[in-house]
């Protein structure tokens, strides 16, 4: 491509200036010289999508461009941009490019006409956007250590005498978002649970102390602040417009290595029922995460942040490709509840949720096969004050369907305590409307999740 390519036949000053951060192609499969490009990289670009199924035909000095992308559809200005930007690589010899070869992107956009270099795939701009807001984080704490068994024989303790168990310090690692300029830091909460110092060491060589503004065992996070001011911060994603098979960017400081970025793409969204937070929805990614990178940021090609890395699937120890995030609209509402009231305030009506499989629906008859079942309550809690029964099917909270038992704790949780909540019920084949005045959850055991709602 060269800058009499571009529309009304101009240089194109601007494609120059972009040369070294160009947008992906591709050669494509008609071997004439048409080029895809994948519609994931153009937002990096600023080019602005319309909604509408459009092909888009214009007329340029010298060449012919149809140009779309799946469902999205740009503009004539969008697409002389672009061109603007391709004129900054013309033949094979530009610095960071490669032969085209055979790869083609079915959702992405068609230009025709021309020939030329294709830059490599590069994410850096991402990483360089999202690694200074990423902290490791260290923490010490006392650990018991039990005596030899040899010293419980009381022949030795003849010659000894009586010693208890030992204390040792232990070291872990782990990582950190920094989500406010002012010193907040994001995190899990396993990674500071119980521990006798944090000490936050930012990607620029900065250490500080850090103390614990609150935390949350059912979400796995937890707040920090750090005695720093006008710190790098990320911002925030939009996770109802992430969908499966975006390329993501996980990054942290696995096995204590330092700061580290993989790459992957969002392999599902919603996941529950994994068992590993009482409130699940995590994205799962198959984007390497490894033992210190929880707490830190998983992030869209444009450095913005989507997730806080929890958790892996692993029988190894390591990575093997299932790693979950907790999504960021989680994540804010944890941070704003936790700065703004001391802690996590969520509803709590008192009962023990069972899913609701085929056969118990059948044995119920309930028609629907949604729905959680209530297989014990609380004595004197909220349920069992307003009249539910064990047995009962909860089908709606608030005139919002419940699905199943995660979506259930998330209804619930979500209500105001102190308030009354209109819940229905099946029972014995017939709905049943129950008002339940909404109490206040209450903490989890250290350590251990709640399994009631």
């Amino acid at each position: 491509w060269s800058p009499a390519h571009t529309a009304g036949g101009s240089s194109g000053g601007s494609g120059a200036a972009v040369a070294a951060g160009m947008v992906p192609v591709a050669q494509g499969s008609d071997g004439a010289g048409s080029i895809r490009i994948p519609s994931s990289f153009c937002g990096l670009y600023g080019l602005k999508p319309s909604r509408g199924r459009i092909v888009n035909q214009f007329h340029l000095p010298d060449r012919r461009i149809l140009y779309t992308s799946g469902p999205m559809a740009r503009t004539v200005a969008d697409a002389a941009a672009l061109l603007d930007v391709m004129a900054g690589v013309d033949t094979g010899a530009a610095a960071g490019t490669r032969p085209a070869g055979s790869v083609e992107d079915p959702g992405g956009a068609m230009v025709t006409g021309g020939s030329g270099a294709v830059p490599f795939l590069s994410y850096g701009e991402a990483a360089r956007a999202a690694i200074p807001a990423v902290v490791n984080i260290y923490t010490t704490k006392e650990a018991r250590v039990p005596n030899h068994p040899l010293l419980n024989d009381p022949a030795f303790r003849r010659f000894f005498g009586e010693t208890g168990p030992s204390r040792r310090p232990v070291s872990s690692l782990g990582s950190g978002v920094i989500v406010a300029a002012d010193g907040l830091v994001l995190t899990n909460h396993h990674v500071v649970e119980a521990a006798d110092e944090i000490e936050v060491a930012l990607a620029d060589g900065r250490r500080a102390k850090a103390t614990v503004v609150g935390s949350d065992p059912e979400t796995d996070l937890a707040v920090l602040r750090v005695g720093l001011k006008d710190l790098p911060t990320l911002s925030f994603g939009e996770l109802d417009r992430v969908q499966v098979g975006d390329v993501v960017l996980a990054i942290g400081n696995p096995f204590g290595v330092g700061t580290t970025v993989t790459m992957g793409i969002v392999s599902a969204l919603g996941r529950t029922h994994l068992g590993i937070n009482t409130f699940e929805n995590f994205i799962q990614t198959d984007a390497a995460i490894n033992p210190g990178n929880s707490g830190g940021a998983l992030v869209d090609s444009r450095g913005r942040l989507l997730g806080i890395n929890t958790a892996i699937y692993s029988r190894s120890g390591g990575s093997m490709g299932i790693g979950f995030a907790i999504p960021v609209t989680t994540a804010r509402q944890v941070v704003d509840s936790i700065v703004k009231q001391g802690g996590v305030v969520r509803g709590y009506i008192g009962v023990e949720p069972q899913d609701l499989t085929p056969e118990i629906a059948e044995a119920f008859r309930i028609p629907s096969r949604e729905g959680a079942i209530i297989a014990g309550l609380v004595r004197g809690g909220p349920a069992d004050k307003a009249g539910v029964k064990a047995g009962d099917v909860l089908i709606s909270v608030e005139g919002r369907a419940v699905k199943d038992t995660p979506s259930m704790l998330n209804l619930i949780s979500q209500l105001e305590p102190g308030r009354t909540a209109n819940l229905r019920f099946v029972r014995e084949g017939r709905e049943v409307d129950l008002p339940i005045v909404i109490g206040r959850r209450p903490k989890p055991a250290r350590g251990q999740a709640q399994p009631n709602e």
